[in-house]
Parts: C-alpha cells; sequence; structure tokens
C-alpha cells in the first residue's frame, strides 16, 4: 500500500480518533533526525533480505499464549507486534524482527534486539517522548511512519503495531503470511500493555483500533499479494 492509497484509511483513522496530522509529521522528522544521528538505521532493502516468502506475525491477543505451546513456527520469518515480543522471549523464541511504537516492555524489546531482532519503529504523534528516551538504545532499525514517508522512514500502510507488521511483511516479500494472536474479540491479551498483569476486558480506544485492524487486514487480504491466514489454537 503506497501513500496515495493508504492517505484516505489515514484521514479517516485521524477523524475518528481524534489525531493531529501535524504532530505525526512532527514526529516522522523527529524519528528521521534521531536516526541519522545514530547511525544505526537499516533501509528496506536490507529488511526484505531478511523476510522469506512464509512469514509469522504475532499479535498479542490472548490466544497468543496458546499458540505459543501449541504450535512450531520454524518454517518460516517471525515478526512480532510490540508486546507480543515478551510472550515470545518468555517461551524461549526470539523473533526476527520486531514491530514497535514503543508501547511495550522496553527492557524486552532491548533484549530481543541484542540478541538480533531486527526494529522497525514507528512514530506517531503520541510517541515523542518515547522516540526521543528509546530509539538511542536499540541497532539495526527501520523507520515507520503513519504519514507521508521521508526517505529513510517509510509508510508501508497498517495502523495498529499488528496490522502494520503484516503490511510490512506483505510489502517486504512475505507470500504466505500466517497470523497469531490477532484475536479482536472483547478481551485484551496481558502481554498488549506494560500495565497489564492479566488479560483485560477491551476499552474503547482499543475496540475502534481493533476495527480499524480488521478493515485494513480485509482490505490487504483481498487486494494484496500474500496469502493471509489466521492460525486459531485449539481447532
Amino acid at each position: 500500500m503506497n501513500w496515495e492509497q493508504w492517505k484516505p484509511f489515514y484521514l479517516r483513522i485521524v477523524r475518528e480518533m481524534g489525531y493531529s496530522v501535524e504532530k505525526d509529521r512532527e514526529a516522522s522528522r523527529i524519528l528521521r533526525a534521531l536516526l541519522l544521528e545514530s547511525d544505526d538505521y537499516i533501509l528496506k532493502e536490507e529488511l526484505e533480505a531478511v523476510i522469506g516468502k512464509k512469514a509469522y506475525v504475532f499479535g498479542a491477543g490472548p490466544s497468543l499464549e496458546v499458540a505459543l505451546e501449541e504450535f512450531e513456527f520454524s518454517d518460516g520469518t517471525l515478526i512480532s507486534a510490540d508486546g507480543a515480543t515478551s510472550a515470545l522471549l518468555d517461551a524461549g523464541i526470539v523473533p526476527d524482527v520486531i514491530v514497535t511504537d514503543l508501547d511495550g516492555r522496553i527492557p524486552d524489546l532491548k533484549i530481543a534486539n541484542d540478541r538480533g531482532a531486527f526494529m522497525v519503529i514507528h512514530a506517531h504523534g503520541d510517541n515523542v517522548d518515547k522516540l526521543t528516551a528509546y530509539v538511542p538504545l536499540f541497532s539495526r532499525i527501520l523507520g515507520t511512519c503513519q504519514t507521508e514517508p521521508l526517505d529513510i522512514v517509510y509508510n508501508f500502510g497498517g495502523f495498529t503495531d499488528g496490522d502494520r507488521a503484516v503490511f510490512l511483511a506483505e510489502a517486504l516479500g512475505a507470500r504466505d503470511i500466517i497470523l497469531v494472536g490477532f484475536d479482536f474479540g472483547e478481551t485484551v491479551g496481558r502481554w498488549s500493555k506494560p500495565f497489564l498483569r492479566e488479560h483485560s476486558p477491551v476499552w474503547e480506544s482499543k475496540r475502534k483500533k481493533f476495527a480499524f485492524a480488521r478493515e485494513l487486514l480485509q482490505r490487504l487480504e483481498k487486494n494484496g499479494r500474500a496469502r493471509l491466514r489466521y492460525l486459531r489454537p485449539g481447532l
């Protein structure tokens, strides 16, 4: 999904969620400056070389832990969405790629990065403080944003960490994408936010995000080049 295709969805999201386009743009400029300052960023071609034709994308839904116990994931690229990284580490798995807006458990993201995971760090108007504090801690970073892309800060489409990770995988060459821990139900998985210690009833803003994520994934499933499959534990 290029910028012109993504722009109508983005403007809808901004309007319905109450976000600021200018703050999002400023965040992308700040991320770009931080990447240039650190000189430890990567280009999309470098990450494209990491992502294989088959990819597992791990969301932080309640079914994630059961899936990690039931299934093997050794035959594809492992891409974790933010907080799902903590669940993977708990299961003894280091993802190949982490897609994050730095809303997860930073120590776990750092551990996975130090063990070889590539970072895809996303800029938006609400995480500028986190970008400034945490981007210098990481290495092998691909920058992304949700406004117009800037040379080394990309926009592959997608809104939440989970669906954005799927869009990233599709854009960089995966053709068989298995979604793990994507539940979109009435319960938020305990790995979704650092302040959660157990699964939680979904709150209103999260419900809206789930709805956008579902819609975007349905669009990708219909119009994208990859086959999307949902892994459902117990079925």
